[in-house]
């Protein structure tokens, strides 16, 4: 119980996020926000994206993308989303639309994620709760094993796997986290150096 609490307090101070653990006992100094520079948001099948094309009702649209990672639109056709950003997507979109205008100019074309519900990651192991989970954002390994509901009182915490699907075929990611949750605060270097979680991988905890 005590490492699974401590699990979730380093998670919330890597995020800079005071929980109730904090309040009950001062921060410790050194104690540090995580970075902040998240990586762009890539389009990930499952994801629902809405589309306006200024003055242009008839283009407007609420898509969720396919397995495939793909999605119709008018005019334009197939287009694979899945692994690009909202702007890649704009431009493809603008792009199918030149020949549809005499003098070539598309009105501007506005591409967002209206709910990211395919970024996902599974966890297994020796966790309280093990499964698929769904953030709607990105979460760090810390986070991802606070979904889970914390680890199991003998998991190995230096022996973590995280299995990562690459265009290359399936990749392995070792990690620690036993030192981090012995210490009391995250300095930043340590904070930065905390694995982002991807959509599609699976924590493995021994």
């Amino acid at each position: 119980m005590q490492r699974a609490l401590a699990l979730f307090c380093v998670a919330a101070f890597a995020l800079g996020v005071q929980p109730v653990c904090a309040m009950q006992r001062a921060a410790p100094q050194g104690t540090i926000a995580a970075a902040t520079n998240l990586p762009v948001y890539r389009i990930n099948p499952g994801d629902e994206l809405e589309i306006h094309v200024w003055r242009e009702e008839q283009l407007q649209r609420v898509v969720k993308i396919l397995p495939d990672g793909t999605f119709s639109y008018p005019l334009v056709g197939v287009i694979k989303a899945a692994g690009k950003t909202s702007v890649e997507v704009e431009k493809e979109i603008t792009a199918g639309l030149v020949s549809q205008y005499f003098d070539g100019k598309v009105p501007n074309v506005t591409v967002s994620v209206r709910n990211p519900s395919g970024l996902q990651f599974s966890v297994i192991g020796k966790v309280k709760s093990t499964g698929t989970f769904t953030p709607g954002r990105y979460v760090t390994l810390l986070e991802a094993l606070s979904f889970a509901g914390g680890t199991d009182e003998f998991a190995n915490l230096d022996n973590i796997v995280v299995v990562r699907k690459t265009a290359g075929g399936l990749v392995m990611i070792k990690a620690k986290l036993a030192d981090i949750l012995r210490n009391r605060s995250v300095d930043a270097e340590t904070a930065k150096n905390i694995l982002m979680i991807e959509s599609g991988d699976t924590v493995i905890v021994p």
